[in-house]
């Protein structure tokens, strides 16, 4: 199959088809319509034209279904597509592999895109307006992608750190006293609370220890180690002191079980004790104890 070339168009919502439509997490599909509802569409969905029988041009949707029916729940009639000439095998493909293909997405991979059109010359607005993204949000990311900010860009993607307390660690550049004050002042405007706050402080000790980039390129970085036949015996050591810890793990909690049970037993050989917990409307155990400790789940 030959890769299509895609173009951007902006297509009307009842002439786009849903080819692969599936099930989808209403709690999940509630976030897609207020993430696009806040800030815009985040990446265009993706049509192949086709012609019907009135001769009217119609488009079938590749992938990005959650993100055309959020669309129609805002009120939304048209939507920017991308455009590919494909067949209807080739465009089926395409939707299951865009479909598994989202589960191990990565955050800078959808960054793509607008990094491509400011390398063209494109505007923030240019690119808001063809990507459907709000205009401020696109300049800050454009901020973000022009100072290698890669460690940040990834944490905002993912929802670990607001855009805003990523921008304010950014301007702070790589200077820990102003990064540390910059992390105070986020804090203090209530940019950042919580787990939040921990995570930024994470991110940035490892954006000082390893740098702005996720991945090292240099001839400095660090290798995987090789593999010798010391390190294989080395790993096959650290394996079984492993697996012994949970075998000896495993025979205390069997031996805890085992005097909890027994107890147990004592207790209810007692007319008294079971009568009480009649009483108090306790007369049943969980099935697991109750067959280590009698037949049957009641107290007998």
């Amino acid at each position: 199959m030959n890769a299509p070339t895609p173009q951007l168009r902006l297509i009307p919502i009842d002439q786009i088809e849903i080819l692969n439509p599936r099930e989808r997490n209403p709690r999940v599909f509630e976030q897609i319509v207020g993430n696009i509802q806040q800030i815009g569409l985040k990446k265009p969905v993706t049509v192949t034209p086709r012609t019907a029988e009135n001769g009217q041009t119609r488009y079938l949707l590749v992938c990005g279904e959650g993100r055309l029916k959020a669309l129609q729940q805002l009120g939304e009639t048209s939507l920017p597509a991308l455009v590919v000439e494909v067949g209807d095998e080739d465009a089926f493909i395409m939707s299951l592999t865009e479909n598994i293909a989202r589960r191990h997405h990565s955050g800078l991979e959808s960054l793509a895109g607008i990094e491509a059109l400011r390398q063209q010359g494109d505007s923030a607005e240019a690119i808001a307006e063809k990507t459907g993204l709000n205009c401020t949000y696109v300049q800050d990311l454009l901020y973000l992608l022009a100072h290698g900010e890669e460690r940040l860009l990834d944490a905002v993607e993912k929802g670990r750190l607001p855009l805003n307390a990523a921008l304010t660690i950014a301007r702070a550049g790589s200077d820990a006293t102003a990064v540390k004050t910059a992390l105070q002042d986020a804090y203090e405007s209530g940019a950042l609370r919580g787990p939040q706050l921990k995570e930024a402080r994470r991110i940035i000790e490892r954006r000082e220890q390893f740098g702005r980039a996720l991945i090292k390129s240099s001839p400095q970085a660090k290798r995987s180690p090789e593999v010798t036949a010391h390190s294989l015996v080395r790993t096959y050591q650290k394996e079984v002191a492993r697996q012994k810890q949970i075998v000896r793990k495993s025979e205390m909690a069997q031996q805890r079980l085992l005097f909890v049970a027994g107890a147990l037993r004592q207790l209810f050989s007692d007319e008294h004790f079971i009568t009480l917990l009649r009483a108090e409307g306790l007369d049943s155990l969980p099935k697991y104890l109750a067959e280590r400790v009698h037949q049957g789940g009641g107290l007998a």
